[in-house]
């Protein structure tokens, strides 16, 4: 019975959905975190009689046929891209992304890599680098006797010395777009690598060629909403049982027949 294979797809297609909802719930808390959504497509379908198929000599034709669906495939797993809120921490090195693009890093093996997570820090020898330790692109040295930093809109970088009244330009963060963001490939630790999906990276100043602008002393949050994915968890939940009942009631008619004398 095809039944018992189609149900099967169904299970494993819901199987996968709360996986991705369970990623996302795990993920409401981290910085700058894009919900995923999980999307399907139907299968090919099995021709038993193909739709204006002539069915009499006088030439009369089938108007509907009959196609019998073979279940459900994932088409893909998609990034929702959501700006999360902006959330206030006061850290100078700490900057969110108001709009769309992302910052530059440089992996230690010296791949580019691009991230929303601005939760920055500085490193012994005074570069500006992630939570992971990666440098960020340009590389911005931050001196020993600086009192403060300040972080411009533009993604200038200034320095303030207990000497001088002005500040000291260390550099200007630069910021990546891409024509089709959500083809990047996700690598874990809130970092993206670039793919033939995505297109290569449209580097720019914050701010200019529709990219967003930085703000100093905010994180973002993540863009889960709590609320929707539970809501999808239960027909989720809901959509398995169901799949479920259809293979125990297949069972049970396969039961009969083999009892059949």
């Amino acid at each position: 019975m095809r039944a018992l294979k189609i149900a099967a797809t169904g299970m494993s297609a819901q199987q996968l959905r709360v996986e991705t909802i369970s990623n996302n719930l795990a993920n409401m808390n981290t910085t700058a975190y894009n919900a995923r959504r999980a999307e399907f497509a139907d299968l090919h379908y099995q021709q038993v009689s193909r739709a204006g198929t002539v069915n009499a000599s006088d030439g009369t034709v089938l108007p509907t046929g009959v196609q019998v669906g073979l279940g459900v495939r994932t088409s893909s797993v998609s990034l929702h891209l959501a700006q999360g809120a902006l959330q206030e921490t006061g850290n100078d090195l700490d900057v969110a992304i108001d709009g769309k693009g992302y910052l530059e890093v440089t992996l230690p093996s010296g791949q580019a890599a691009f991230t929303r997570d601005g939760a920055l820090k500085r490193s012994a020898e005074g570069l500006i680098v992630t939570s992971d330790g990666y440098a960020v692109a340009p590389e911005i040295t931050i001196p020993d006797d600086a009192q403060s930093i300040s972080v411009n809109a533009e993604g200038e970088v200034y320095a303030y010395f207990s000497d001088a009244a002005e500040g000291q330009l260390l550099g200007q963060l630069t910021m990546a777009g891409f024509t089709n963001a959500k083809g990047l490939e996700a690598i874990g630790s809130n970092l993206f690598t670039e793919t033939e999906a995505s297109g290569a990276p449209i580097l720019s100043t914050p701010g200019s060629d529709g990219l967003g602008t930085v703000r100093q002393g905010y994180l973002e949050n993540s863009s889960v909403d709590a609320v929707r994915e539970v809501t999808q968890l239960i027909e989720a939940q809901r959509g398995y049982e169901m799949n479920a009942k259809v293979i125990s009631a297949v069972d049970q008619m396969m039961g009969a027949t083999t009892q059949v004398r």
